[in-house]
């Protein structure tokens, strides 16, 4: 288990996009999806200043001292449903290999929750790989339901 109190947290910074990226590509899903090789940094850079630039969204990086040790995405959806009510969608949440099934993941997820209570969100919701077997029950361990079933149309 890691000390969460050393765990922070902090807005992400063009500087972290190469850290965030080996983060990404750290998982058998990642490796085929993702790449860490600065040539094709172009790309992740150019995602991270549109996230960057909209007020509903934020890029989170953990740290471990001044070391990033993980990294998510907190998207604000406002709605017409629930009242209007606003959800916060998490996504792209990645712990450094040395850090799984310590805490890591808990406190983030913690935090982003927290981040979605502050900006006056109904609910929040994400979505995870079906082949992530063990990252179901870790997400029904922080509460979440698994109500829905998800449909992606890739472009």
């Amino acid at each position: 288990m890691t000390d969460e109190t050393a765990i922070s947290f902090r807005d992400a910074t063009v500087d972290d996009v190469p850290r965030i990226v080996e983060l990404l590509a750290d998982d058998f899903l990642g490796s085929g999806r993702e790449t860490a090789n600065a040539p094709d940094l172009k790309p992740y850079q150019s995602a991270f200043r549109a996230i960057d630039a909209s007020s509903d969204n934020r890029l989170f990086v953990a740290c471990l001292g001044d070391t990033v040790v993980g990294t998510f995405q907190l998207t604000l959806i406002p709605g017409m449903s629930f009242t209007g009510g606003t959800r916060a969608q998490i996504e792209a949440v990645r712990v450094d290999a040395s850090l799984r099934g310590r805490g890591a993941g808990k406190h983030m997820i913690e935090y982003g929750i927290e981040e979605a209570r502050k900006a006056g969100c109904c609910l929040v919701q994400l979505t995870m790989n079906k082949q992530r077997s063990d990252t179901l029950r870790f997400y029904e361990r922080l509460g979440f339901v698994a109500t829905h079933e998800g449909f992606k149309l890739m472009l």
